[in-house]
């Protein structure tokens, strides 16, 4: 299943849209409070600030979003108020694991060094995965004639594409292959996460 197929659906049905409004905002919270996570107190850089400033301001922006969807308030990212709540709570862990698993086996990397690898790997490959989901989601949304628009996150995303490829070629001469691997991981997460989201629209 194809995200651009499901999205005219859930964009004309308001309770919907509300909910996967919410489901991005619990995504970009969680990217935004891993990045804070893998913080080094004396060494966090001012891009890693900066990154998770927005991230956590992509949460809030998409937050407010709900409420051009009508009356269906997402009060907070309880079950209930999301799609496909299991695998979007975990779809981050899940990456994260998948990653610092691998950096352990291929670089041997352990503590704080293996928290900023993580960061860096996981984080390019979501930024990979925004920069063609929000872009999908504005055209549909364009199409439905919706008060929504993510127009002002996708001009961020770009940008955090860039950074996160600068600061890999800092990182390893085999940036791309390490960065391929992360995309990998994230690609069946993401896949999954799609065929999640459309058992919640067949219709009971």
């Amino acid at each position: 299943m194809e995200l651009n197929t499901l999205l005219p659906s859930i964009i004309a049905d308001n309770a919907l849209h509300a909910k996967w409004l919410n489901t991005l905002s619990l995504m970009e919270n969680t990217g935004a409070r891993k990045i804070s996570a893998s913080e080094d107190p004396l060494t966090v850089t001012y891009i890693i600030l900066k990154h998770a400033a927005e991230e956590h301001r992509h949460a809030f922006y998409l937050k407010k979003q709900i409420e051009k969807t009508g009356p269906a308030a997402c009060a907070t990212y309880a079950p209930e108020f999301l799609l496909a709540p299991g695998y979007s709570k975990y779809y981050l862990n899940q990456l994260d694991i998948q990653v610092s698993r691998y950096l352990k086996q291929a670089l041997k990397l352990s503590g704080k060094d293996l928290r900023f690898a993580a960061y860096l790997l996981v984080t390019y490959a979501i930024e990979v995965r925004a920069d063609e989901l929000y872009p999908v989601y504005q055209q549909a949304l364009d199409d439905a004639g919706s008060k929504v628009n993510v127009k002002s996150i996708i001009l961020e995303e770009e940008g955090h594409l860039e950074e996160m490829i600068s600061q890999l070629k800092q990182f390893s001469p085999q940036w791309e292959q390490h960065a391929q691997i992360a995309v990998d991981y994230e690609t069946r997460l993401f896949n999954d996460w799609v065929n999640a989201l459309a058992g919640e629209m067949i219709p009971a």
